[in-house]
């Protein structure tokens, strides 16, 4: 709870710095709970079209909520002010998108951790001003007995209970995502079938791998034939000096032939300048 008010009072400092109206919102735990914790919410303002997910006017951005309120108790809790429409829960503020449709239950999940911050979003703009209006209020209930907040070793438990995988679910995921999958690239496929052999308006047309002659691929057969090339090529070049003195004896005929050629180009040239004697008559 020290932790959750500092948190706060840090970030009504900040926020009254930076010009930006926020208000205090005291929630409890539970009824027994003594300390009271501090939600500062505000009316989300971002530039026309910049956030797709969370519209202006009717997103209220919620900062310092803890880790055991989830989406449910936020919807719960703001459920008096109006229709809550979504709730968005992030580890850092930024701009949303639309999604077309719902995460995966089984891949990309991430658990956040720590203090996050939240999206909510009302039917009508009217909620959020309500809901800023709730900070006149005494503390709100987060856990009440009809709907029960799970922490400790009932939410341990629950979360592996979770974890586990359903194999029809998981099966029906997989293919629906390939479905998809296959039917965005038939539609890349045929756009890149009409586009093929037309110019663009400089008159360059692009050429592709499926033109007249397209690139194989190469095969498991054409990649061992490759390999045995390589191996018998190193394997020649392992076996020509294989031992330490053919080596040096490779070395040492090398060095015979180019002083044998030296004494031959040094008789030659001294036959040259002998034939080139003045000879007036």
């Amino acid at each position: 709870a020290a932790t959750g008010r500092a948190a706060a009072a840090a970030g009504a400092a900040a926020a009254s710095q930076s010009g930006a109206s926020l208000a205090a919102l005291a929630v409890k735990f539970a009824e027994r709970q003594r300390s009271h914790h501090c939600l500062l919410v505000k009316e989300h303002q971002v530039r026309e079209g910049a956030d797709t997910a969370h519209p202006p006017r009717r997103t209220l951005f919620v900062l310092n909520v803890p880790p055991y309120c989830g989406p449910d108790s936020l919807s719960r809790l703001f459920s008096r002010c109006g229709h809550v429409q979504s709730v968005d829960i992030c580890d850092k503020p930024g701009p949303g998108e639309k999604k077309d449709k719902l995460a995966s239950k089984f891949f990309d999940h991430k658990t956040l951790k720590g203090f996050q911050v939240a999206y909510v979003v009302f039917r009508k703009p009217a909620a959020v001003q309500a809901a800023k209006a709730l900070s006149q209020e005494g503390p709100l209930l987060i856990s009440t007995e009809s709907h029960p907040v799970k922490t400790g070793i009932r939410k341990w438990i629950a979360s592996y209970e979770a974890s586990i995988v359903d194999l029809k679910e998981l099966k029906a995921e997989v293919d629906a995502y390939m479905q998809d999958y296959d039917k965005k690239m038939a539609e890349e496929e045929a756009r890149a079938a009409e586009e093929e052999g037309v110019p663009d308006e400089e008159g360059w047309v692009k050429v592709t791998r499926k033109g007249r002659k397209p690139g194989l691929p190469r095969t498991e057969a054409a990649n061992l034939r490759v390999l045995e090339k390589e191996k018998q090529k190193r394997a020649r070049k392992e076996l020509l000096n294989f031992y330490a003195w053919q080596h040096r004896e490779t070395k040492r005929e090398h060095i015979a032939q180019l002083r044998k050629k030296f004494e031959e180009d040094k008789q030659r040239i001294a036959l040259m300048r002998a034939q080139r004697k003045f000879r007036p008559y």
